[in-house]
């Protein structure tokens, strides 16, 4: 697994913040405040399962909040299993609460607030040691009124479908370097079906009973979440995410038909509803234009200019500057500008 963060490689002083930026981009953006900083070492080892990821994690005293606010500003959208290994956790979400000891599961929703904390009293000074998979909300076809009802819950991870999860994740955790992509492809959309599953079954039967999805959409929802994390390479043709999925190019065309959109109209209006969230967030003002258009798919900036024009009806420069007189983050112009190009 691919190692983004050892503490101690780091002076004290810069441990928080470093932690804080590496969490934010492999996981999901929060706020956080050392409990002990003394006793504070991290490590985060992570690695790519297709659509979802799977993380092994550990760290000392620590409270992390994801607030209103950082969702708004920026919200992958994903649900999250976590495995204990070691030490206790803490978290509190949609009005639930959870102590966490070693072989309990939890499952929470990036898109909620939720307060996650280690004590100085739940572990030693090796940290507390947690499996994490998350994964997009749009592949669990469970209704979300539901699955409130089981976050910041423990749920048994030593017995029954908690053991069979828990015994897949920590497996492919340590044997992910002998695994290729595709096979980790693969391993990935297990590990979500064993979750769905998991989820399925602390909910009843009685409450899970929503209509299983055909293959077809399955892989429609698969391909656009490939999209949606290669939305930054120039190279995310139409052929591109055929040959990744190990499909024709004429059935990925049909799979897209069948939800009124072309490949290539999908792909630009996605960069597009980056390209202007971005353009909106005073946060990233100081980002040149064309790093914008560069970080989701445009490394030429006449070429991102053109496309943003046609997209919608303004040079990004100027979007920007009415993003600003708009006022906030995430906010656009409210001026009469026309939305992403919709032609096929």
């Amino acid at each position: 697994m691919e190692l983004l963060f050892d503490s101690a490689a780091l002076p004290e002083r810069d441990r928080a913040a470093a932690w804080m930026d590496t969490t934010a981009r492999a996981l999901v953006t929060t706020d956080c405040k050392l409990l002990d900083v003394a006793r504070f070492r991290a490590r985060l080892h992570t690695t790519a399962l297709g659509s979802g990821r799977l993380s092994v994690m550990s760290y000392g005293p620590l409270r992390s909040l994801r607030t209103p606010g950082l969702i708004r500003r920026s919200d992958p959208e994903h649900y999250q299993v976590a495995v204990i290994l070691s030490g206790r956790q803490r978290l509190e979400q949609a009005g639930n609460r959870a102590l966490l000891h070693p072989g309990d599961m939890v499952f929470y929703d990036t898109s909620r607030a939720f307060d996650a904390r280690v004590e100085p009293e739940d572990t030693d000074d090796s940290g507390s040691k947690s499996l994490l998979l998350q994964f997009p909300r749009r592949l669990v076809p469970l209704a979300e009124s539901d699955l409130a009802r089981l976050l910041a819950v423990p749920l048994p991870g030593r017995q029954g479908i908690g053991r069979v999860m828990s015994g897949f994740l920590a497996d492919l955790a340590a044997e992910r370097s002998r695994c290729g992509p595709q096979d980790l492809a693969r391993l990935g959309s297990t590990a979500v079906d064993l979750a769905v599953a998991l989820l399925a079954h602390h909910l009843g039967d009685e409450r899970a009973g929503a209509p299983s999805r055909s293959p077809r959409e399955v892989l429609f929802l698969r391909v656009t979440t490939f999209v949606e994390q290669h939305l930054h390479h120039p190279g995310l043709t139409p052929a591109a995410i055929a040959s990744a999925h190990q499909i024709s190019l004429r059935y990925l065309h049909r799979i897209f038909q069948d939800h009124r959109t072309s490949v290539a109209a999908y792909v630009r209006d996605r960069r597009m509803d980056r390209c202007r969230r971005d353009l909106s967030d005073p946060g990233l003002r100081h980002l040149p234009v064309q790093a914008i258009g560069a970080r989701w798919g445009y490394p030429g900036p006449s070429e991102f200019s053109r496309a943003f024009r046609a997209a919608t009806g303004l040079p990004p420069g100027r979007y920007r500057d009415l993003a600003r007189a708009a006022g906030g983050a995430g906010r656009q112009p409210s001026a009469p500008v026309p939305g992403p190009a919709r032609g096929r």
